[in-house]
């Protein structure tokens, strides 16, 4: 027994559920080019579940390589193609599988295995061919980089290398390879560059254009045109031609570029990305065996460490627990949606308007207090139609029909008699709300439901004037509305079942992500993030300067500051909140006066951008009144730390939602909360902060970290 079937032997004893890939040998005549043998990648079943990589489907492949490399030692085969089943190349290792290894030993095997399996494609006594005919992913594009050559199809949707993005490295081969096959600069792009912008996928054309694919090929007939293209190769009638690789300083640059994006986008916080670089480095000698070995070390120790469970888990989080909400009623209770009204129409109702109508194709019908906001929403909607239309995001007749959908008038009775769902974005107070939602249910029909978009205030209080309050539930997106996955679907203490049902079900047609929260001052996002901006702008308040308390939390690795957070939400609308907040929870939430200053002098924000970057505003800096507590960096960041996970803590005790998973599936999905903390309970439980505060953490052992 070899030592790579000794590995995998090994490995899938501790992965007994794996679902497995077979890979089948066909033969074929090449014309004028002899007879071929043709790997196809299939797991038995359709495209919604994509071909893996576990280690029964990688012995499944070494057994496979073993009957071609007898064939090809024998002359008997003139070449070896690897392809996938419909739709589908490969995409790449069995996370499942991962999440289950306890030892280091074993993270190591997983490594060696694919390793050992996948380089033997490069060692055959023929040329090798990869057919990315479908998506492909991690070990999936990683087992082409060890052939020859590679075809892509035009109609991929999906390719890269996602694995940093998990917390990971490419380490089946991808970080000695990728850079000696398209250079440095374009592999860093690929490897550290595209993963760090939320796992930004690759199209057909541009796995052509960046030259890892040597043809591409319309996908309607991709296979016998890439079999075709084989037999010219074959016969010498092309020949492929590669740029020679700058092993000089051009690749010293390429690398020290993607050690500024993982600083920009982890600050350090992340190990994935920097040791997937050191390997890059390293490859720069073209040492591709010392590179396979640095991965498999690289890949080992990242699966015993926290970042990749936590990443793991964050994925699962967005790909399972999405789909199927904790709490949601049964689907069978929802009614159909056939037009809605929006009350308001202003931004956030113009972008809700539009995406009413682009997802679900319906009547939508704007109204506001005088004609010219009206027309201004549609007229919002209308441009918004026509930016799709340049794009050819939709064509002719499609924008003429989105744009006869939209309407708006003045009079509710006339715009909401006959709607099935009507969502109100007016100003944010309770009695304006209330006056609203009376207007609205003088007209419209019995079965209609109001949903609120409200971000902070009680939906039982709202509907409490109501004659039907059990109509009435909370619909809160995120802004900006169309990039946001999430929504809260906040549950009123009247909210039927019906009402409840319809709002997930539309949430479902819209596209979004949707969490059931129970009807609690801020829901869950905004009253974790006044918590975690309140405790920053107390230890500013008290005497800490602005850079200390803003350099303190970069540790976590968050898309942007605090302060810059707060700019982007708008800070009248922070106090807002941290008010609502304070009124609910005085001893905790308080009420900055340098905040209510700066949104009282009309500032969008504590910095201003003369040189590019963030620079405290002169006139913010002359506005704040400060103690002398000056903390340290360290002092802050527990400070901040511990508050959240007092908060978190509260809200899982009162219900706020059914577990800490719907916490950090909101803060992922709603507040772009990074895929390598693991959404904020996972990290709170790895760093200890958990424990210190609660006494406990809020996540089971393997849960989100090595099995115990």
């Amino acid at each position: 027994m070899s030592t790579t079937t000794e590995l995998l032997k090994g490995a899938a004893e501790l992965f007994p559920d794996e679902v497995v890939t077979q890979a089948h040998v066909r033969h074929l005549d090449l014309p004028g080019a002899g007879r071929f043998a043709l790997i196809t990648l299939d797991n038995g079943l359709d495209h919604t579940k994509p071909t893996t990589f576990g280690p029964q489907s990688l012995a499944n492949l070494d057994a496979a390589i073993d009957q071609v490399e007898k064939e090809a030692s024998e002359g008997s085969i003139t070449g070896v193609g690897i392809t996938g089943k419909p739709f589908i190349f490969a995409v790449g290792a069995d996370l499942k599988g991962v999440e289950l290894l306890k030892e280091h030993s074993d993270a190591l095997a997983i490594g060696k295995g694919g390793h050992d399996v996948f380089k033997r494609l490069s060692h055959l006594a023929v040329p090798t061919f990869a057919y990315y005919n479908g998506a492909a992913m991690g070990g999936g594009v990683e087992v082409g980089l060890h052939c020859s050559y590679r075809t892509v199809s035009q109609a991929i949707p999906a390719f890269s290398l996602p694995e940093v993005f998990l917390g990971l490295v490419p380490g089946w081969g991808g970080c000695a390879l990728l850079p000696n096959l398209i250079g440095p600069e374009r592999a860093v792009s690929v490897i550290i560059e595209n993963s760090l912008n939320q796992n930004k996928q690759l199209k057909g054309a541009q796995v052509f254009e960046l030259g890892i694919a040597d043809a591409i090929f319309e996908g309607a007939d991709f296979l016998e045109q890439s079999l075709l293209w084989t037999a010219s190769v074959l016969k010498g009638e092309i020949v492929v031609e590669r740029a020679e690789i700058d092993r000089g300083d051009a690749w010293d640059q390429a690398v020290a570029r993607g050690r500024a994006i993982a600083d920009s986008k982890v600050h350090g916080a992340a190990p994935a990305a920097y040791r997937a670089l050191d390997i890059v480095a390293a490859a720069k000698d073209g040492d591709l065996q010392a590179g396979f070995d640095a991965e498999d070390t690289a890949l080992a120790d990242l699966i015993m460490g926290g970042e990749l469970r936590s990443g793991i888990y964050a994925f699962n989080l967005v790909q399972k627990r999405a789909k199927r909400p904790a709490g949601a009623p049964d689907k069978s209770l929802a009614r159909p949606v056939t037009k809605v009204g929006v009350v308001g129409a202003g931004l956030m109702a113009s972008q809700l308007a539009l995406l009413f109508l682009r997802r679900l194709e319906v009547p939508v019908v704007l109204t506001d207090i005088d004609q010219e906001r009206v027309d201004k929403g549609v007229g919002y909607v209308h441009a918004e139609i026509d930016k799709l239309l340049g794009k050819g995001r939709v064509n002719q007749d499609k924008a003429n029909r989105l744009k006869a959908l939209v309407s708006g008038v003045l009079d509710k009775a006339e715009g909401f008699s006959d709607a099935d769902f009507i969502i109100e974005a007016v100003f944010e107070e309770i009695g304006v709300k209330q006056q609203v939602f009376a207007e609205v249910e003088a007209v419209a029909p019995a079965h209609a439901i109001f949903a609120t978009n409200t971000s902070s205030l009680s939906v039982t209080e709202m509907a409490s004037k109501l004659q039907h309050p059990e109509r009435v539930v909370g619909f809160h997106f995120f802004n900006p509305v169309a990039v946001l996955p999430l929504l809260e679907i906040v549950r009123g203490e009247q909210t039927d079942d019906a009402s409840l049902a319809t709002a997930f079900g539309l949430a479902k047609k819209l596209k979004k992500t949707a969490v059931l929260t129970k009807d609690a001052p801020a829901f869950v996002v905004n009253r974790i993030l006044t918590r975690f901006m309140g405790e920053i702008q107390n230890v500013i308040d008290e005497g800490t300067p602005v850079a200390t308390a803003e350099k303190a939390i970069e540790p976590l690795g968050l898309p942007m500051s605090p302060l810059v957070l707060l700019e982007l939400v708008g800070p009248a609308i922070g106090l807002h909140v941290s008010e609502t907040l304070n009124r609910a929870f005085p001893d905790r939430f308080t009420v900055s006066a340098n905040l209510a200053a700066v949104v009282k002098a009309g500032k969008r924000g504590f910095y201003v951008y003369d040189s590019g970057k963030p620079e405290l505003d002169p006139e913010v800096a002359a506005l704040l009144q400060q103690g002398d507590s000056v903390l340290t960096e360290e002092q802050v960041r527990d400070r901040v730390l511990d508050a959240v996970a007092q908060e978190i803590g509260l809200m899982l005790d009162e219900g706020v939602v059914a577990e800490a998973q719907d916490i950090d599936l909101c803060l992922i999905t709603g507040a772009g909360w990074p895929f390598h903390l693991g959404g904020i309970t996972s990290y709170l439980d790895r760093e200890g902060v958990s424990q210190r505060v609660n006494g406990k953490p809020f996540l089971a052992q393997g849960v989100a970290s090595v099995p115990a």
